[in-house]
């Protein structure tokens, strides 16, 4: 490994996170709460967006450890009494995050199958299974239905009332906390599960184009 592709991995970490956040964003926004814009949020800028630790420590650290890339920026400011929809519209909100991370790599995979790149050497070759495989990981990880990740929104959506009020007081008191003890001390099986979702849908793109 060298500077160059921790150099590539730490600028589509940021390219993906900030689309990540800013999918959430607009469609908070295109369904009438407007926090997010008011904060700043609509911006293509990362300091808005990016967590110094989740959005960059915590991937480059399993980049580097060689397991699945995933990790979180900043929430998403969002006041819920705004949107259309009610819970549904939280999670239409939620799921815009990982549905951009899922766009991303499925792009990816493309340009990089049509133009070769993903099946070449080098820093080309790096680049797209970089972008394919990080924003697999993202998208995976944030569809944990453990607060405060996205997947907690859509599971809130449908879920009865005391499960609803179970998750508010997690997130509102253990939830990020909990999210790191997933990561440093149940990362190996954290791994193993989201490599495997990973490959089934890798599995996927490929029978599209064979």
């Amino acid at each position: 490994m060298n500077i160059a592709e921790i150099l590539i991995v730490f600028g589509i970490i940021l390219f993906s996170m900030v689309l990540h956040e800013m999918a959430h964003a607009y469609v908070a926004y295109f369904l009438g709460d407007t926090t997010a814009k008011d904060e700043g949020r609509l911006s293509p800028n990362p300091l808005v967006h990016i967590d110094p630790w989740m959005s960059i420590v915590v991937p480059l650290l399993l980049f580097i450890s060689g397991g699945p890339i995933f990790g979180g920026a900043k929430p998403v400011p969002i006041d819920s009494r705004n949107l259309k929809g009610g819970p549904w519209g939280m999670a239409l909100v939620a799921i815009a995050g990982p549905a951009m991370n899922f766009l991303i790599a499925f792009v990816g995979f493309m340009v990089g199958h049509f133009t070769g790149g993903i099946y070449g050497t080098g820093l080309v070759q790096t680049f797209f299974l970089e972008l394919v495989l990080a924003n697999l990981g993202f998208f995976v990880f944030n569809l944990l239905p453990i607060p405060p990740l996205d997947g907690s929104r859509i599971l809130y959506a449908i879920a009865p009332d005391g499960v609803r009020e179970l998750m508010e007081r997690i997130e509102q008191t253990i939830g990020i906390f909990l999210v790191l003890f997933l990561v440093v001390f149940l990362g190996s099986y954290l791994s193993q599960f989201t490599s495997t979702i990973i490959i089934n849908i890798l599995q996927f793109f490929i029978s599209l184009v064979s």
